[in-house]
This record gives C-alpha cells, sequence and structure tokens, in this order.
C-alpha cells in the first residue's frame, strides 16, 4: 500500500515543475508521445520475467493510466522525460530506468553551446537533507558540509522531491545516493540552467554564484583507467585496491592491473587487504572472478544459487520458447586456485556503499556467504536479490534510452535475506572524505579475522 499512498504525491510534484525549462529541441506530437508509452510496456512485457519482484503493480498500472492522460499537448524530447521518469522510482530496481541518452555527450555538447551546470557537487543525507560536498567537478570547496535550505527562491526540499521522483533504484535510500551522484545534471534536465544560483543556508548565510561550466564529476572521470582504478600500500602492512567498475572495456588491462597489486602485495608482505567497491556499480562478473577472487578464493564457489529468465528475441531454443519465464540453477562452480604464488591468504575486507551495485553487489554475497572476507561499510540500500542482464532500448519518437533486465538471481547461499546488502562490520561513511572509513576499520583494536 505504501508506493499506492506514495503515488499522487509525485503528481502533485509534477505538476509544480517548470516544463516550460525544456532546451529548445523539436516537439512530439501526443501521438508519438503515447506509441514511445506503449513501446515502454511492449518493451518491458517482452523482457522482465517478473516485474512485480520489486514493482507494485497497481501503482505502476496507475502510473501509466496518467501519464497516457497527460499527452495532450506536444512534448519535447526533455519535457516527455520528465513525464516518462516517474515510472523510475516505482519499479524500484536500479537496473529497470528511463534516462536521457548520452548524458556525457548531451553535457559536454550543453558547455559548449554556453551552457552551465549548478556549481556544486552535493550529498543528500538520510532525512534528504542537501549539503555542497565539493565544487562542481570535484575541486574541494570551503562551504564543504553546508546545508541548502533554498535555491533560488525555491524550498530545497520541494527541489530535492521534485528530482527525486524521476530517479531509478532499489529503494529510496538507493535513489538518494543516485541523485548525490549525478545532481548537476538533473537539476538542469528537470529545472533548467539559470545563470546564477541564488543559495539560501540553514543557518541564514545567502550566497549568489553563476553556473559552472565544469563537467559533473560523475562524468567527467568515466574514461580514465587511473580514476577507476588504484592500488595503495598502507601502513600496518595493510593495501587498498580501489575499483571503480566492472564495466571496463580492456578485460587485460585490468587483470594485468590486479595481478600487479597482488605480487606488491607479495613482495610487501600484506597482511591486511582492502578492496573498495563503494564507487562500483556493476559491470561483468569475470572482472571479479579472473582479477579478485584467483588470487582470494579458498574452496570452490558460484556466483549466484537459482536465476529466473525471460527468453527474449534471439535467444529461442527447441527447449525455450519465447516469451517463456524459465527458473533454474546455477551449476557451474568456481575452483580455488590454491597453489597460484600470488594467493592471498590474510584478512580481507570488501568496502561497500551507496553505490555499490549489480555486478559488485554479486561479488558482496559470495564474499559472505563463502566467507572469503568481511563486508564493511554503511548500512545497505541495494537488494541482495539482483536483477541483470539488461537489455537497451532506445524509444523510437524521444530517443530516451530504456534498461531493462531479463534475468533474477538469488545469492549463492540460497537464502532469502537479508534482504538489503548487509556489511558484516558497520562502520560511518563520510560523504567528504573517503579515507574516513579506510582509517577507521584499519584503527579497530582486534580487526575481525
Amino acid at each position: 500500500m505504501r508506493r499506492l499512498k506514495y503515488l499522487p504525491a509525485c503528481l502533485v510534484l509534477l505538476c509544480w515543475t517548470p516544463l516550460a525549462l525544456a532546451q529548445p529541441s523539436p516537439l512530439l506530437t501526443p501521438e508519438q508521445l503515447r506509441a514511445d508509452l506503449r513501446f515502454i510496456q511492449q518493451s518491458i512485457a517482452a523482457t522482465h520475467p517478473q516485474p512485480s519482484f520489486s514493482a507494485d503493480p497497481a501503482a505502476v498500472r496507475q502510473a501509466y493510466k496518467y501519464i497516457a492522460e497527460q499527452m495532450q499537448a506536444p512534448l519535447s524530447p526533455d519535457q516527455a522525460w520528465r513525464l516518462l521518469a516517474m515510472l523510475n522510482p516505482l519499479y524500484a530496481d536500479g537496473h529497470l530506468a528511463l534516462t536521457p541518452a548520452g548524458p556525457l555527450v548531451q553535457s559536454q555538447a550543453f558547455l559548449d553551446a554556453g551552457g552551465s551546470f549548478f556549481p556544486y557537487e552535493v550529498s543528500l543525507d538520510a532525512s534528504g537533507a542537501l549539503r555542497i560536498r565539493a565544487q562542481l567537478g570535484g575541486a574541494p570547496s570551503p562551504l564543504q558540509g553546508m546545508r541548502i535550505t533554498s535555491i533560488n527562491g525555491v524550498p530545497a526540499e520541494q527541489i530535492v522531491a521534485d528530482l527525486l521522483i524521476r530517479c531509478h533504484g532499489d529503494t529510496a535510500a538507493f535513489r538518494a545516493s543516485l541523485l548525490s551522484l549525478r545532481w548537476p545534471f538533473l537539476y538542469w534536465k528537470v529545472l533548467g540552467a539559470p545563470d546564477n544560483y541564488a543559495l539560501q543556508f540553514d543557518k541564514g548565510q545567502q550566497l549568489t554564484v553563476p553556473g559552472s561550466s565544469a563537467l559533473p564529476a560523475y562524468l567527467a572521470g568515466n574514461g580514465s583507467f587511473a580514476q577507476q582504478f588504484r592500488f595503495e600500500l598502507l601502513p600496518r602492512k595493510a593495501a587498498l585496491l580501489t575499483i571503480n567498475t566492472f564495466a571496463w572495456p580492456d578485460k587485460p588491462q585490468f587483470t594485468a592491473f590486479t595481478a600487479d597489486a597482488f605480487r606488491q602485495m607479495r613482495e610487501a608482505g600484506v597482511q591486511t587487504l582492502l578492496i573498495d567497491v563503494r564507487a562500483n556499480g556493476g559491470g561483468n562478473d569475470d572482472m571479479w572472478i579472473d582479477g579478485l577472487l584467483r588470487y582470494i578464493a579458498d574452496k570452490p564457489y558460484r556466483w549466484a544459487s537459482t536465476y529466473r529468465k525471460k527468453v527474449i528475441k534471439g535467444r529461442e531454443s527447441a527447449s525455450e520458447k519465447l516469451g517463456d519465464v524459465i527458473d533454474g540453477e546455477i551449476t557451474s562452480w568456481q575452483q580455488p586456485q590454491l597453489d597460484n604464488p600470488l594467493h592471498f591468504s590474510g584478512a580481507t575486507y570488501l568496502l561497500v556503499g551507496g553505490r555499490t551495485y549489480s555486478s559488485s553487489v554479486l561479488l558482496s554475497n559470495v564474499m559472505q556467504d563463502f566467507g572469503f572476507g568481511k563486508v564493511v561499510g554503511a548500512a545497505g540500500q541495494a537488494r541482495t536479490r539482483q536483477s541483470g542482464g539488461t537489455q537497451r532500448f532506445v524509444l523510437p519518437n524521444t530517443g530516451l534510452e530504456l534498461g531493462v533486465p531479463r534475468l533474477l538471481f538469488q545469492r549463492p547461499s540460497g537464502t532469502g535475506g537479508p534482504a538489503l546488502l548487509q556489511p558484516d562490520i558497520v562502520l560511518p561513511d563520510s560523504p567528504y572524505n573517503e579515507r574516513e572509513l579506510i582509517e577507521a576499520l584499519l584503527a579497530l583494536p582486534a580487526p575481525p579475522a
């Protein structure tokens, strides 16, 4: 019932949104808009094995009905996204999302044309408070930690709520983390891009600042290997391996990097390994199977226990017909490589956070279920039962992108709980200093084995 109560609030907020702030672009007719809405429904129905695993079907039906009723006048693609994206939180799955196409390309073109973004990276806490984290792009700001109460005269809580109802993700906390990360881009897409921002803070301070021509940090660093992967030897015979994605296109480059890291660990006599996947949104499981667990696993393991899949076009067979929903068991097990000269048998900790998702959640499940290490961080925001095999679609008229999973996985142990990723060691994770969690873990008087 909670999601049914939630939907009308979304509709009220939608009416507040200044849709006229969209970028100039060709308008789409109501017929084209409704065709894209049908395309979304049909794509999900043909691809997802069980939408009700995360969504309330009644709330979703109500949203489709409302959205169709609003398609009475022409809209731009951005305006259409603001309307259609109301579906995102209702599906409540980080792999099922309707998003603007090519955010990096769009953002760079916007800047090249003289546009500017909200000038700060931000953080949303559990209560929804909006705080400055850094300058746009990630440089330190003297305003770090200050709470914004209004922007250009609009209460911050109203703006936060209006952006959150377009965000996708498993839980409200997950969507808040996503909004924290993508705030400048989503603010532009929903509220436009004024030249200046009049900020009011909770202690009465006021500040007017111009928009920034920097790229948001989450877009600027995606193409750099050095920003995605780092290795560092730490005091007390510890080491830190930061893995920000498992979607890197050059797997040999990644596995060479991790092999060199484990080689350095052996030479330095490292006894404690911290693997940081707090910013890792997932990718391919074979990246961590071949790049990490080949050095850590000490017993046979599998990455999941059971699956549910939808047979989609191009994957039919004599025994699996198009549209079938099939339940099965993962029967392939990975064997440990105990004779590997780089095998690590010290204490291993997997650091998780609000942006840990998809394949990195599956890694966390494996670490816990097979005892390969302790999971450390703040309370979970993502489900341990993950969807996957995401299929990508482009809406024919608006050009928006739709992601739909075709698989559901149960964690290796086969148990139903915990429902959300739950660290073995719960420690606070500061949004302003990623080193605090690391230092807190290493400072424990007797680190758990």
